[in-house]
């Protein structure tokens, strides 16, 4: 039997490493932001940046900083830490590595909520992230009701494909019925993802959503400890099974659907980077939640930073970055777990 003074010591060094991870990426956050501040299509001298933080210097230097640059950055951190977040909380909840918080239909009924707006084209400023919201909404209440009472992992895998399946193709009925061939080549557009354009007003919308779906994750952890162990010790612990899952599917569907509403479909963030941090945790579906948030802000940071500084003539989409660089992690970690499949 192991002693309690045995278990100690090794709880008591988990949690520094857990620590010192976060110390880590957190400062190399906050590096990275201070950078993508600083370089883009024209590069910023770093007393200029101070300049306009304390109010003078060229206000054309300010403009950019404040107005374009700095509104990129806080919504890369935002979107990208939701990402990973739910990614991590997602592949916990489903104890499955392949799982990204797309699979609940959040993403494709975002995307559908947001490109019926283009086709309706409201002149509301606010139409495009609100109906980005709605739609997530929906397609998340649609998946609980076709998930039944039982609410397996299966269930939930099985309806999340189902309706991402159908707002893909209601989204592909959308862009053929579209009038304007203009309007269909912005749908197309949105629908790679991009954090360009984007302005204080969207993060202020879109914050409150992230917030609580982030708390509602976070409060998470000791739940994802026991199901790690399986169900009916989870059960035999004291954890409601549903209660867990109403509150991360929940969490899931506010934060990402507020983010996918803003910038559009932004893929494989929320899969390649809970995996590739969860060996620095020993596996620990607890301490991966805050550690794959700032590791998916950080990612989505540095995404933003590459299509920002590439020679492209065009600004490449960030999605379609993202896409470039998970689409072969996917790959990997399929391949790794080929043998639980077959």
């Amino acid at each position: 039997m192991i002693s309690t003074s045995t278990l100690k010591p090794q709880q008591t060094g988990a949690t520094q490493r857990s620590g010192m991870l976060l110390f880590w990426l957190a400062g190399a956050l906050v590096l990275s932001a201070l950078l993508s501040l600083l370089i883009g299509s024209t590069n910023i001298p770093l007393r200029a940046l101070w300049e306009a933080c304390v109010g003078s210097g060229d206000p054309l230097i300010r403009f950019v900083l404040l107005e374009i640059r700095l509104p990129r950055v806080l919504l890369a951190v935002l979107v990208g830490g939701s990402l990973g977040l739910a990614g991590a909380a997602m592949q916990g909840l489903l104890r499955n590595p392949l799982v990204e918080p797309g699979l609940l239909g959040v993403s494709a009924g975002a995307g559908l909520g947001a490109v019926t707006v283009f086709y309706l084209g409201s002149p509301f400023l606010f139409a495009l992230p609100l109906g980005g919201m709605t739609g997530a909404a929906i397609a998340v209440l649609i998946v609980c009701l076709l998930a039944g009472r039982s609410a397996s992992v299966q269930s939930f895998i099985l309806a999340g494909v189902a309706v991402s399946s159908l707002c893909a193709a209601l989204t592909s009925l959308v862009l053929n019925f579209s009038p304007n061939p203009y309007a269909a080549m912005e749908i197309v557009f949105w629908m790679l993802g991009s954090l360009s354009d984007r302005q204080f007003s969207h993060i202020l919308l879109i914050l409150p959503f992230i917030v609580i779906g982030s708390v509602l994750l976070l409060n998470c952890r000791r739940p994802l400890q026991a199901l790690s162990l399986g169900e009916e010790t989870a059960q035999s612990l004291g954890f409601s099974i549903r209660r867990v899952q109403f509150q991360m599917i929940l969490g899931t569907a506010m934060a990402v659907g507020a983010a996918v509403s803003v910038t559009g479909a932004i893929g494989f963030v929320g899969l390649m980077v809970p995996h590739l941090l969860r060996p620095l945790v020993k596996g620990d579906p607890a301490r991966l939640l805050p550690v794959s948030a700032l590791g998916g802000a950080l990612l989505l940071l540095w995404a933003d930073i590459v299509v920002r500084v590439l020679p492209t003539g065009v600004e490449l989409r960030i999605g379609v970055v993202t896409a470039l660089v998970g689409s072969p992690i996917f790959l990997w970690v399929l391949l790794r777990s080929r043998k639980t499949f077959f």
